[in-house]
């Protein structure tokens, strides 16, 4: 069986793009430890999303990153929370991402997912990035997608792609694709603060929730606001 790597943080995006391609790919998850504030909710839900679809998981400290990194992720910070009305609102939405920036993040994760990759020959790379948080996060966008598989063609002894299916997708659509592909979304932890429950109030639970909303799919995710 053909085998990827995918890059599982257990939240929504990444858990319903590595569905996508769990009934044609022998799965290696990944996840990281950079120090974020929700490390250990991260990694129950990953590791509940590898042992119910099967995936062979893998952690991976990063403590350098945590230590160069001034992301409220992972730093005493506080974490922006946001209205609904600020999602659509750029200079609002660019704020927050700002304060939750960590340094290369997603370049960090892939290249060292690209290893793996070479390792046990994986053909693809599977991550989360989406069109919605494109918009203020640039290492979410098509163009960085791009990029990135133009420089596996020249830096990789083998054929390497990275998959993104959400790349053109908002949220609710995420999750549409998702109730598609049978992806145990009800498993996935979305919030930044690291809660047992979802906070509700930051940026990535307000999109969550919306998500499901604006889908008309049931959210059996469970919120403190």
């Amino acid at each position: 069986m053909k085998k990827a790597i995918s890059v599982l943080s257990g939240g929504l995006d990444c858990t319903v793009a590595t569905c996508v391609y769990a009934k044609d790919y022998e799965i290696h998850a990944i996840t990281f430890n950079y120090g974020q504030k929700a490390f250990m909710q991260e990694l129950k839900a990953a590791k509940e999303i590898c042992k119910k679809m099967g995936f062979t998981h893998t952690v991976i400290e990063l403590p350098w990153l945590a230590e160069i990194s001034n992301s409220s992720l992972n730093t005493s910070e506080d974490i922006p929370e946001v209205d609904l009305n600020d999602l659509d609102d750029f200079e609002k939405s660019s704020e927050t991402a700002s304060s939750v920036w960590v340094p290369a993040r997603n370049t960090v994760f892939t290249s060292i997912a690209a290893s793996y990759a070479e390792s046990i020959g994986a053909e693809i790379i599977i991550v989360g990035w989406d069109k919605e948080e494109a918009n203020t996060f640039p290492d979410n966008s098509k163009e960085y997608l791009e990029k990135f598989n133009e420089l596996f063609e020249v830096g990789s002894p083998i054929d390497i792609e990275i998959k993104a299916p959400a790349i053109d997708l908002d949220k609710d659509e995420i999750v549409k694709l998702g109730h598609e592909n049978d992806a145990p979304m009800e498993l996935s932890y979305s919030c930044y603060k690291g809660f047992e429950k979802h906070c509700g109030v930051c940026e990535s639970c307000m999109r969550r929730k919306r998500g499901f909303k604006k889908a008309g799919i049931e959210d059996l995710t469970i919120y403190e606001k």
